[in-house]
């Protein structure tokens, strides 16, 4: 069974897996190297995944869902025909296909793999991913921050000692890593970003220009009309990567809308220019981040050996100049920005395939430390949020403080778990709250109770506690709304299995059918052409057995059963053989 890596994208995704000790691209079954992180449903129940799910996107808008990754880890659902999917169940899909992808390419079952997610990614954000790589039916071996698999994979061919800033800016999140190349290490120094800024929120500003543009033109706001909105989105993309490369790019858009005129089209000019103009507060917005890692590893821009840029949207021009005024350096072109992320992923994953537990090594010789991105605090007396880990510390982490109570014989204390950088506990996000419970009676202060914080090396975190006055150890329970339960994770891998299984029902009966209509439309033509030459009994034999091929062929797809396909092939056998003659007379004329 093979491992592989994954860069679950929020625009795109990307699969890898080690060969000869070489990381190496997964093509999906399109023949493409990225895969689009998009998930459609068909009016019929049919799931569409990647390229195929973008491509009907504008004619189906209400049941295409896209970006979901920025979702991860919150309390949001998509309503599809109503039934609710939550993002874990919805990026399951993407992650299925990448396996099933990755299966048809290597030829063996993969059940193993390591997948990324952004470096300021917080603990229900990372559970998330973890829960969605299980309902895909993956034992999800390491969760690993982007930027360090980015670096993971420079460092394979760039191992001497040397400090290199990532600067990641995808499809819809940034992050900037200060990562230590050195002899046998790669050690994240720092890590900073901002969750909810990437290449949709470009996107955003050109759609919006392009809609400003068409209502001047023709008076016609089609912001509520999702089919043109969903082509002026898919325009605003390719725009933005046209202008990547040329100074001005044409917009055409056929057909938007219906005015008083006539038909209404979207003809308008891009400039590189307006396009910087409209979009120089987001480049801005990442010089925060990038100041803030730095200060955090203790370093200047001048002592930067290297700069990777990561992300499709570090290809925008106006991105790769700012990054040049923060740093001082040319960015580094010596790695793919859409690939790299996968590619460091497969080096771990083909590394811990064989030993899950410990420090990671890429090959025989790099050792990789990360870095938790957040503080991890609790809320105490008067609302403070007391700092227990700060950010940028080494994994694993693990932690112990002994707490007390605030009143008298109390039995139980609950402890408010945040993370974030500010000093009160409601400006931070709460992560969790953990009740211990059986306290011994006793005075204010007076019991010894231990909490134990660890985080492991995917970020994720796990408390356990116990009252020093007996030494016994208490439970503790996690309330977290972001993240599914055991049972709603085990339900939807059942969910995501039978899928699997209706799927392969689907594409059977849809081929049967296909030929099943093939063979209606000669029998009908046999009978109008040749029917004179035909005995009664024959001629209603055949007009029988197409009745009831026609009727099976019209069977809807969302309640299919193996039996369905077994009687459309026998029905389709039967009609073959009725019309046999008249075919074969049709023929000869």
């Amino acid at each position: 069974m093979a491992t592989i890596g994954i860069d679950l994208g929020t625009t795109n995704s990307c699969a890898a897996f080690v060969e000869g000790g070489r990381p190496v691209i997964v093509p999906n079954v399109e023949g493409e190297r990225t895969t689009p992180s998009v998930v459609a449903f068909s009016k019929d129940g049919e799931r569409l995944v990647g390229t195929v799910a973008r491509r009907q996107a504008a004619m189906n808008p209400d049941r295409t869902i896209e970006s979901v990754k920025r979702h991860m880890g919150g309390d949001w659902w998509a309503d599809i025909d109503g039934k609710l999917y939550s993002p874990q169940e919805l990026s399951a899909m993407i992650l299925r296909k990448l396996r099933r992808d990755a299966e048809a390419f290597l030829d063996q079952e993969v059940t193993q793999a390591v997948i990324t997610v952004p470096a300021y990614f917080d603990d229900a954000q990372r559970q998330a991913t973890k829960d969605a790589g299980r309902i895909a039916g993956l034992d999800v071996l390491r969760i690993i921050n982007e930027p360090t698999a980015a670096a993971l994979a420079y460092g394979l061919d760039n191992g001497e000692p040397q400090k290199v800033m990532v600067y990641d800016l995808g499809g819809g999140t940034f992050d900037v890593s200060i990562i230590e190349i050195g002899d046998d290490v790669i050690e994240v120094l720092a890590t900073s970003g901002d969750n909810h800024l990437g290449g949709d929120d470009f996107d955003e500003r050109v759609i919006a220009y392009l809609l400003d543009a068409f209502q001047r033109e023709h008076g016609i706001d089609v912001r509520r009309d999702k089919m043109a909105l969903r082509r002026v989105a898919e325009a605003a993309r390719e725009a933005k990567k046209e202008l990547s490369a040329l100074e001005s790019t044409q917009v055409n858009l056929p057909f938007l809308a219906q005015g008083p005129a006539g038909p209404a089209h979207l003809e308008t000019t891009l400039t590189r220019a307006a396009f910087n103009d409209m979009t120089r507060d987001l480049v801005e917005r990442t010089s925060g981040p990038v100041q803030t890692a730095l200060n955090d590893a203790g370093i200047a821009a001048s002592e930067l050996g290297c700069v990777l840029l990561v992300g499709g949207s570090t290809r925008i021009p106006a991105v790769q100049e700012h990054v040049r005024r923060l740093t001082g350096k040319e960015p580094s072109a010596s790695i793919n920005p859409d690939e790299c992320v996968a590619m460091g992923a497969a080096l771990q994953a083909a590394t811990l395939s064989g030993a899950s537990t410990g420090l990671v090594k890429a090959d025989n010789s790099i050792l990789l430390l990360d870095v938790t991105p957040l503080s991890l605090s609790v809320e105490t007396v008067g609302g403070v949020a007391t700092r227990l880990v700060e950010r940028n510390t080494t994994l694993p982490v693990h932690y112990s403080q002994v707490f007390s109570t605030a009143a008298a014989f109390q039995t139980s204390v609950e402890i408010r778990v945040l993370q974030g950088e500010r000093p009160l506990a409601k400006d931070n996000k709460a992560i969790g709250t953990f009740r211990l419970k059986g306290i011994k009676r006793a005075p204010a202060g007076v019991p010894q109770i231990e909490v134990t914080f660890d985080i492991d090396a995917n970020g994720i975190l796990t408390v356990s506690a116990k009252d020093l006055d007996t030494g016994k150890a208490q439970s503790i329970t996690i309330d977290d709304s972001g993240r599914m339960s055991d049972d709603e994770v085990e339900r939807a891998i059942r969910d995501a299995e039978q899928y699997a299984a209706q799927d392969g029902l689907r594409r059977d009966f849809m081929a049967a059918r296909d030929e099943a209509q093939s063979l209606l439309s000669e029998a009908d033509r046999a009978l109008a052409q040749v029917g004179k030459q035909l005995e009664k009994d024959e001629k209603k034999q055949i007009k029988a057995d197409a009745a009831a091929l026609r009727k099976l062929v019209g069977k809807k797809l969302d309640a299919l059963s193996a039996a369905d396909v077994d009687e459309l092939r026998s029905a389709k056998d039967r009609l073959e053989r009725s019309s046999a003659r008249a075919r074969t007379l049709v023929s000869r004329d």
